[in-house]
Order: C-alpha cells, then sequence, then structure tokens
C-alpha cells in the first residue's frame, strides 16, 4: 500500500493527517473520551476478594497500564457500537478493528514518557515476516507512571493519526528493542485529540 504522504513535502504532512482523520469513522472527541473513561475504570475497579485497587494497594508498571489501556479501549468502543468495532482476535489484525472495512483499523501504543511514543524494533525492521501491517491509523496514549511520591496518575496526551511503517526509527544499536519516531512525523503525522 502506498503512504498518503508520498510526494509530499514535511510541511504539507499536518494538512493530510487532518485529511486523513476526517475521513476516518471515528469521531475523536469520543475517541478521546473513550480513553479517558477507560484510564478511569482502572482506578474504579477492585482486584481480588478484598478487593484491592489499582492507586490504592496495586501500583503497577508502566507495561501494565500500558496493557490494561489496549484492552479496555477496544472493549469500550466495541461495547458501544457492536458489530461495528471490535478489539483484535487474529494475529495480523491491528488493536481495534473496524469491522465494516479495517482499512480504518487502528493500531493503539501507549508510553509513560510525556511525549514519545515507542514501538518494538519489529516495527522499525523492513520485510514481509510481520504478521500485523505496520501502516495506518494510530491511537498513541501518554500517561504518568506511579512514583513514590505520586499514586495518583493522569492522562498527559492524546494522538491520532497515520502512520507509516517507514516511521519507526530502529535504534542503531543491533541488540537495542525499542524504534520510535522522529520529530517531524511526531509532530505532524500525529494530531492532539481534546475534549
Amino acid at each position: 500500500m502506498e503512504s498518503p504522504y508520498a510526494g509530499l513535502d514535511v510541511s504539507e504532512w499536518k494538512s493530510k493527517t487532518r485529511e486523513l482523520i476526517s475521513a476516518h469513522p471515528v469521531d475523536t472527541a469520543e475517541l478521546h473520551e473513550i480513553v479517558v473513561t477507560a484510564w478511569d475504570s482502572i482506578f474504579n475497579s477492585g482486584i481480588g476478594s478484598k478487593p484491592f485497587r489499582i492507586g490504592f494497594e496495586i501500583f503497577p508498571r508502566p507495561q501494565i497500564m500500558g496493557f490494561l489501556l489496549h484492552e479496555l479501549v477496544p472493549l469500550e468502543l466495541e461495547f458501544r457500537y457492536p458489530k461495528v468495532w471490535r478489539r483484535d482476535i487474529e494475529s495480523d489484525e491491528k488493536d481495534i478493528v473496524f469491522v465494516p472495512d479495517q482499512k480504518y483499523s487502528i493500531e493503539i501504543k501507549t508510553s509513560s514518557s510525556a511525549r514519545d511514543i515507542y514501538g518494538n524494533r519489529s516495527y522499525a525492521q523492513s520485510g514481509k515476516t510481520s504478521k500485523k501491517n505496520k501502516s495506518g491509523y494510530y491511537l498513541a496514549i501518554n500517561f504518568q507512571k506511579f512514583t513514590e511520591t505520586r499514586n495518583v496518575t493522569k492522562i498527559n496526551l492524546v494522538r491520532f493519526g497515520w502512520l507509516d511503517h517507514a516511521d519507526w526509527m530502529g535504534q542503531a544499536s543491533q541488540t537495542g528493542q525499542q524504534a520510535r519516531l522522529s520529530r517531524d512525523v511526531k509532530n505532524n503525522k500525529l494530531i492532539e485529540l481534546l475534549l
């Protein structure tokens, strides 16, 4: 699939991103609200027989908080629009599947970094070995992590847009396990969502 940004100068990317977002079937204000609802539900749920609560007795690492968002955001969208949206079932599907037309499906990336979003090294590797298409719509969620002095955390930033497989840059080290995005990509291919 050819990139929608093919042949465009960086100065034209933001305008193309807005065009791609406006063509997408999800309402971006509702998408932001769903992220916040999912985040809040993490803190309003009990775990175990007591029940223990996240942010009170349990303080998960960022990877666990990201996992919970990966599960809850698609479920919330599926609950609101059954048979239209659903979470991924097959390994080659995006995290949130738009049933009528999978080109609008969404990959979720989460991070406890203030503004950066990361993928694993496979996102920066070329080749046909990947099961999942790395180009397409992305929902990027940045959140605060727990610290010794902070047990109440919040969502810092929610962005939505289109990323191409080639936008991911791997670490220089052969043993590096991370892929990142350039400043131009972050600033022009992901648009901040506001309520």
